[in-house]
C-alpha cells in the first residue's frame, strides 16, 4: 500500500521529535454514523488500531442510550477489548456515566465541555458554568479512584449560532477545567473553522497563563481544509498530542456543520515527512480504515486511505 521512499522526510526546526496520537475514530468517529454498528465490529476496528501502533485508542462513550444510540452497548464493547496493551479512554458525561465506566475498571476517562452557552445549552442542556459544576464531583471522583481524566472543550474557535469565540473566554474555561483537576485538555475545532494563526493565537494566550503546553491536545475537524495547516500551527507551538480519527470518521450530532475528524492517516503521512515519530504503521492503519469503509458502506474520505489504497475517489 505505501509507496517506496515516500514521502520524503525532510525535518523541520522548532518541531516535536514525537508526537502521541489521541485516535478518537472508534468513539467520535462512529458515534454519528445512522445504521448501528455491530459490537463486535466496533471491537475488531480498537484491536486493529492498535495492532496499528496507536497508543490511546478512545473507546466508547457511557452516555444515556438516547442520546448518543450508535454508543449504546458501551457495558459489552469495553469488556471486549479491556486487556489491550494501550491507553483505553471512555468518555463520561456524568457521575452516572463515570459509575458505569468504573465498574468496567476504566482507567483513563473524559469530560466534555463547551467553550460557549449556545453549544453547552445544545449538548448538555445545561448554561456553560452549570456545566462545569456538573463536572466537578465527576472529576474528584475519578481523581479519587487514580483515574486519568481529560477535559474536552469544544467551540474553541467557532460556534454555528454564536459565531467568532473571543480568546479569552476559551482560556477560562481552559483555567476551571486544569483547577478541578483535569490532567490534559484538548482544544476543540468542532465546525472546523480555525486557521493557524488563530491556533497560535489560542496558545499563546493560554501560555500567557501558564498553562503548560504540555498539558494540552488539539482536535480540529477539516471542513475548510484547514486541520492539518492548524495541527502544524500547533506542533510549532509545542503541543505534542493531536486527536485523530481513522479514516476521516466523525463528526458532531449535536453541531450540523461539523464534519469529519482529521484523518489519522493523513497526520501521519504528514508527520512522517516531517521525521516526526508516531509509532504508527501507516499500512496496518490504511488496511484498517479500509476494512471499516467496507463495513460502513462507503469509501474513506481520507485522502490518504484513498492515494494507498487505490479506492475510488
Amino acid at each position: 500500500m505505501t509507496v517506496q521512499g515516500l514521502p520524503m522526510t525532510v525535518p523541520a526546526a522548532d518541531l516535536p521529535a514525537h508526537v502521541r496520537i489521541h485516535e478518537v475514530g472508534a468513539r467520535d468517529g462512529l458515534q454519528n454514523e445512522k445504521a448501528t454498528v455491530p459490537t463486535e465490529v466496533k471491537a475488531e476496528f480498537v484491536r486493529r488500531l492498535a495492532d496499528a501502533g496507536l497508543t490511546t485508542v478512545e473507546a466508547t462513550s457511557f452516555v444515556r442510550p438516547k442520546w448518543v444510540p450508535q454508543l449504546a452497548d458501551a457495558e459489552q464493547l469495553f469488556p471486549l477489548v479491556a486487556g489491550l496493551p494501550v491507553a483505553l479512554p471512555v468518555l463520561v458525561p456524568n457521575e452516572r456515566g463515570l459509575d458505569r465506566a468504573l465498574a468496567l475498571g476504566a482507567n483513563r476517562v473524559a469530560v466534555f465541555a463547551s467553550a460557549t452557552e449556545s453549544f453547552a445549552k445544545a449538548n448538555l442542556n445545561r448554561t456553560l458554568d452549570e456545566a462545569l459544576a456538573m463536572f466537578e464531583p465527576v472529576v474528584a471522583r475519578a481523581k479519587a479512584e487514580g483515574v486519568h481524566v481529560r477535559g474536552y472543550l469544544s467551540m474553541c474557535f467557532g460556534d454555528p449560532w454564536e459565531g467568532a469565540v473571543p480568546v479569552p473566554q476559551v482560556v477560562r474555561v481552559c483555567e476551571a477545567l486544569l483547577d478541578m483537576g483535569c490532567d490534559e485538555l484538548s482544544l476543540g475545532d468542532t465546525i472546523g473553522v480555525a486557521t493557524p494563526g488563530h491556533v497560535r493565537a489560542l496558545l499563546t494566550a493560554l501560555t500567557e497563563q501558564d498553562i503548560p503546553v504540555g498539558a494540552l491536545g488539539v482536535h480540529f475537524h477539516d471542513t475548510y481544509g484547514q486541520a492539518l495547516a492548524n495541527t502544524l500551527a500547533a506542533l510549532q507551538h509545542g503541543v505534542t498530542t493531536v486527536d485523530a480519527s481513522a479514516g476521516g470518521l466523525g463528526g458532531c450530532p449535536y453541531a450540523k456543520s461539523a464534519t469529519g475528524n482529521l484523518a489519522t492517516e493523513d497526520l501521519v503521512w504528514m508527520l512522517r515527512g516531517l521525521g516526526i515519530d508516531t509509532g504508527v504503521d501507516l499500512g496496518r492503519l490504511v488496511a484498517t480504515s479500509v476494512w471499516m469503509a467496507d463495513r460502513l458502506g462507503r469509501p474513506s474520505p481520507s485522502r490518504t486511505v484513498r492515494a494507498l489504497s487505490h479506492q475510488e475517489q
